[in-house]
């Protein structure tokens, strides 16, 4: 579990956050300005990378994170469990959450120190909530849910492993003895071979019986018991639930027959970036927004063009930026403005292009000695 959420949390924490442009409900350029300070320096001697590494890891354990700006130009995460989200009704004051008129009201922040708690209007908490919860509709639910089984399941089996090197890194014996042996002689005999035969330093040495003992083994041991394939696929299921490719996170049954193959594993770190973090990311833009002075016609937005994990992508990146570039190249020999072709096809809308009234080669300048498509031409003088 660790594992998964140390690899969520370090890619997630890549991220920077910057405006983005919206023209006709499309997105534009990236853009910076002073209010994103805040979510730069949340606290101090803090940065991005930390204030998202504690917004998703209250996610993944609590389901949800809060992040208020109680201090002007100054960001703090509340502990989740300390927080409770207050709903209000009019029609069914007792239910408000089930109410059909339910609203959220705010926030109560209550750390157990004795004294009063906060109470936080809604546009003073970014909630961050990537995974909703079905049975109450303004709160999350982390990904371990689903999951508890599992947990419950793995965590069986390593104290399986571990009770079987405690107890003599043997398989399991059972001893009979003569009917004629006495209990309290039985008893005697268990004490005395504890304690010569049980644990990890005491094994494998010689074990002798009398007085009509017999020793047989049961049950199996770790090889047969193939605790490397039961373990993994309860890890390859606990990998799914968090949205990690076992191999990515270096789990056993991702690491076996073709996962490695560099095609296998791109296709693995894509589906992760693009199924995983930035859903995330985008998840995280929207509740942080809530805390800073977006611009008029733009939005927050995540900003990933400097993450490593994601530098193989950058080649792909390049192949659409050089099918961009021939793009722009037709419109503009087609006669169209070239500023409103650049824009135009970083918004992916057609509808911003604006022709120059120009053909072919008649872009030049007027004066220049080309004549426009409907200027008559005068036939040159045959001797």
């Amino acid at each position: 579990m660790f594992a998964l959420m140390m690899v969520r949390q370090m890619v997630f924490a890549e991220a920077r956050f910057q405006f983005r442009q919206m023209r006709n409900g499309r997105p534009g350029d990236l853009f910076g300005t002073e209010a994103l300070r805040v979510l730069e320096e949340p606290w101090p001697g803090a940065t991005t990378g930390d204030l998202l590494s504690r917004m998703l890891q209250h996610a993944d354990l609590e389901g949800n994170a809060f992040v208020t700006d109680y201090n002007p130009g100054r960001l703090k995460i509340l502990r989740p469990d300390w927080v409770t989200i207050v709903t209000g009704s009019d029609e069914v004051p007792g239910m408000p959450s089930e109410a059909i008129d339910s609203r959220l009201v705010g926030y109560m922040y209550d750390p157990p120190t004795g004294g009063e708690p906060w109470f936080l209007l809604p546009e003073e908490v970014a909630h961050f909530a990537p995974i909703p919860d079905p049975e109450f509709q303004f709160r999350g639910m982390s990904w371990l849910t689903p999951v508890v089984r599992e947990i419950t399941g793995d965590t069986a089996a390593t104290r399986h492993k571990l009770k079987f090197f405690e107890n003599g890194a043997t398989p399991q014996v059972i001893v009979s003895l003569d009917a004629s042996v006495t209990p309290d002689k039985v008893r005697k005999f268990q004490t005395l071979m504890d304690s010569q035969h049980r644990g990890v330093d005491t094994a494998y040495k010689t074990l002798y019986l009398g007085g009509g003992a017999d020793v047989t083994v049961v049950g199996k041991d770790l090889h047969q018991l193939d605790f490397k394939a039961t373990q993994g696929a309860g890890e390859t299921r606990l990998a799914a639930a968090a949205g990690v490719p076992p191999v990515i996170v270096g789990f056993s049954e991702g690491l076996a027959g073709s996962s490695l193959n560099a095609g296998n594993y791109a296709s693995s770190r894509r589906r992760f970036a693009d199924g995983t973090m930035r859903p995330l990311w985008r998840n995280a833009a929207g509740s942080l927004a809530q805390l800073v002075d977006v611009p008029a016609r733009a939005e927050l937005w995540y900003d990933d063009r400097d993450i490593a994990f994601l530098r193989e992508d950058r080649r792909d990146a390049a192949e659409i930026q050089g099918l961009k570039s021939r793009t722009i190249r037709t419109l503009v020999d087609a006669g169209y403005d070239p500023g409103s072709v650049v824009a135009a096809v970083e918004a992916e809308d057609y509808a911003l292009l604006r022709h120059t009234g120009l053909y072919s080669v008649q872009l030049q300048k007027p004066g220049t000695g080309t004549s426009g498509p409907d200027t008559p031409t005068t036939p040159p003088e045959v001797p």
